[in-house]
């Protein structure tokens, strides 16, 4: 006898994820089309301005990457890691496809947070992501060659996992310590989230064993990238511009009068002093960093000595000296900054260059000659993405790092100046959340408080 078996139906498992998939997208079809949308604006972004748009700071990042044998001094080198991942493909349009990823990861996690475990309805939880979906800005700093995207999803990633877990287990706890590391080797400022999340979790009473898993898995890598650092450059640390960068936040009414600085004792000291008076001098101290102008010696020590560990020491102790001399002045200026993110307006800070490289501009972009690790910041981006073009400019071969391309490039442009989210709006944002936080003050802020 001979029997003929029915040939086995293939499609039946692809049948249900489908069906699957629909009903998880009609569940929360408010959210999907809005994510739709959303990813549309970011495809309409990267046809408008290719391969990518480009910052000062972009090409510190770019040189890590081309460059991986050492840290970089100014920031830490995470972003670069992240680059250099991607750089088999040897694509900066690969990049910004990521970081554009991420923002959408932003919004993910946020409304999947806000409906699973605050139970909020699905129009509530999709307005609270609008605007990392929407925001021009948002947009257009994905499409930059930063580490801002990477590290936004890191952060809300912590957050979201931390406050998923309400009873954590010390796995849950180690891999919270791990994304707190790529945090803080992303941007130096992600350290201190550590603490935060460990002052949350004790307010919690989450156990010591998960608290040391995380801090536990946040030092290790940190340490070592720390023992990296001191190997290259003598000093156990993250960076060499911590002084530098706090000297530039003096700058704008440092008066070594009245720090009573002495140049016959205190020579690297007086070397740092600001010759102009301070109600002539710029209204942006960054100036007194980058720059080598009229009125200010910071570059006293020479050409490439920005951010050695000597001249970051001298600046750094310049400038603690400057605080406990004038500490009111010191508070003036802070304020001034942190206010400043709240205006309804986008002022030019710190300067018109520096305000440009945040729009969509109706003009392309020709990468630098700067001078760079082993080459200049041109040749770099090059090597990273051959598929750069280079033309004639002013006699020049110049390397042109972003071109434009109408009418995608246009409809950005017209589209940043309409669809934005201020800052006093954001002000008004952290005031209901801190508003939370108040009403929860019997359970210490609750859930709220991490956020």
């Amino acid at each position: 006898m001979v029997t003929v078996t029915e040939a086995p139906r293939l499609d039946a498992p692809a049948a249900g994820v489908l069906s699957r998939a629909l009903a998880l997208l009609g569940r929360h079809r408010l959210f999907a089309v809005a994510v739709a949308l959303a990813f549309a604006l970011r495809v309409v972004t990267m046809l408008g301005y290719g391969p990518a748009l480009w910052f000062n700071d972009s090409f510190e990042y770019v040189s890590g990457a081309v460059n991986p044998d050492r840290p970089s001094a100014l920031r830490p080198n995470g972003y670069s890691f992240w680059l250099l991942l991607l750089r088999p493909f040897h694509s900066f349009s690969l990049v910004v496809l990521t970081q554009h990823l991420m923002g959408l990861g932003v919004a993910l996690l946020v409304y999947a947070l806000l409906r699973r475990k605050f139970g909020l309805p699905g129009w509530g939880a999709t307005l609270a992501t609008l605007p990392v979906l929407f925001d021009a800005y948002q947009i257009q700093l994905e499409h930059l060659i930063m580490s801002d995207a990477m590290f936004m999803l890191l952060v809300v990633g912590v957050v979201t996992l931390v406050l998923w877990h309400r009873k954590m287990s010390w796995r849950v706890g180690a891999v919270v310590g791990l994304m707190l590391a790529l945090t803080a080797l992303t941007r130096s400022i992600g350290l201190p989230i550590l603490a935060l999340v460990v002052v949350y979790m004790l307010v919690k009473r989450t156990g010591w064993k998960p608290i040391v898993a995380m801090v536990t898995a946040c030092g290790v890598p940190v340490a070592g990238y720390m023992a990296w650092f001191a190997a290259t450059y003598g000093n156990f640390a993250m960076t060499s511009s911590d002084g530098a960068i706090l000297y530039m936040r003096t700058a704008l009414f440092a008066d070594c009068r009245t720090m009573r600085v002495d140049p016959r004792k205190e020579l690297e000291l007086a070397l740092l002093c600001i010759s102009a008076p301070p109600s002539e001098r710029h209204f942006s101290g960054q100036k007194y960093l980058w720059w080598a102008q009229p009125g200010q010696r910071f570059h006293a020590f020479g050409p490439n000595t920005t951010f050695t560990p000597d001249i970051n020491r001298a600046a750094g102790a310049f400038a603690r000296r400057a605080i406990l001399a004038q500490p009111l002045d010191y508070l003036g200026v802070m304020a001034g900054d942190f206010f400043r993110a709240f205006r309804w307006d986008r002022p030019q800070f710190p300067d018109a260059n520096t305000y440009r490289q945040y729009e969509f501009l109706p003009e392309g972009k020709v990468l630098p000659t700067w001078p760079s690790y082993r080459g200049t910041s041109d040749r770099d981006a090059q090597t990273y993405d051959p598929s750069l073009p280079t033309a004639q400019i002013r006699g020049k071969p110049s390397v042109i790092g972003t071109e434009v391309h109408d009418p995608w490039a246009g409809f950005m442009q017209g589209y940043q100046q309409t669809v934005r989210l201020p800052g006093i709006v954001v002000g008004v944002l952290l005031l209901i959340g801190l508003a939370g936080v108040v009403t929860r003050w019997r359970t210490l802020g609750g859930p709220v408080l991490l956020p």
